[in-house]
């Protein structure tokens, strides 16, 4: 059993730590100091169900219908070039790149910001419901694998989103922010070109 919670565990670190549409916007809602909490439980609860579902057996069903992947990942590269684009604009307006120039966003439009880049971004359904559902099922004790994927999730998400203030002071400076914008914008076109081309 503890071989498959510590497989579960290092499965989905590694499939989460690069950066992504997902991470960026808990690095983002860390740096601002913003409702920071409540994402970081809304990215790691939305992951343990999708992880859940890839277990029961979802990744599977999915797999199979080739009409919904495809209506999927066009819906999703659609998200994030719009995401990347937001992003560019920041980057390019030195008044928008202080996380403090902007007004509080509500707990309500921030939680609907962090639903849409977990629930619309396809790379999330390949990490969680079908490579680690489909990892897990190879497994003899596939739901212990499949807490300790949720339990490094969670991590994760806390560490980034509680973290992010360390890199407050080095951020503070608008250059610094170009950079972040800047390179979120071109990894949200990679990633939205890379769907495209698959």
């Amino acid at each position: 059993m503890l071989t498959s919670v510590l497989a579960g565990f290092a499965n989905s670190i590694a499939l989460i730590a690069a950066i992504g549409a997902q991470n960026a916007f808990v690095l983002r809602q860390g740096l601002r100091r913003e409702h920071v909490w409540a994402v970081v439980i809304t990215c790691a609860v939305s992951d343990a169900l999708l992880i859940s579902l890839g277990v029961a057996g979802l990744g599977t069903a999915i797999a199979g219908r080739p009409t919904l992947l495809q209506v999927a990942k066009w819906c999703g590269a659609a998200f994030l070039l719009g995401y990347a684009v937001l992003a560019a604009r920041r980057a390019l307006r030195p008044a928008a790149l202080r996380p403090s120039d902007a007004g509080p966003a509500t707990l309500r439009a921030t939680l609907v910001a962090c639903l849409a880049f977990t629930y619309l971004n396809p790379h999330v359904y390949l990490d969680t419901v079908l490579l680690l559902g489909a990892i897990a099922n190879q497994h003899r004790y596939q739901w212990v694998f499949a807490a300790g994927a949720a339990a490094a999730s969670g991590v994760w998400f806390a560490a980034l989103g509680g973290g992010a203030r360390r890199l407050a002071p080095v951020l503070a400076r608008p250059a610094a922010w170009r950079v972040l914008d800047g390179a979120v914008a071109a990894v949200m076109v990679a990633i939205a070109a890379s769907l495209l081309i698959a």
